[in-house]
């Protein structure tokens, strides 16, 4: 999965988990509460994931133009 990919499920989880706690503390629903904080935490990470990954391949293509620069 590409970083754009990872951002976008992350972003995606996100707001589907802050919903689901929304709702259930709206309706007094621990399960609920306590699936959506899981489903947002998870979606923290994905997005993390995909902030590495650009981190790297920015990183790998501005050595690749300075080895290029020497050449």
């Amino acid at each position: 999965m590409g970083s754009t990919s990872d951002k976008a499920k992350g972003h995606a989880n996100q707001a589907v988990g802050k919903a689901k706690r929304g709702v259930g503390k709206a309706v007094g629903n621990d399960r609920l509460q306590a699936e959506g904080g899981a489903q947002e935490a998870k979606g923290k990470v994905q997005k993390a994931v995909g902030d590495v990954k650009s981190a790297a391949k920015d990183a790998t293509n501005k050595a690749a133009a300075a080895i290029n620069k020497k050449l």
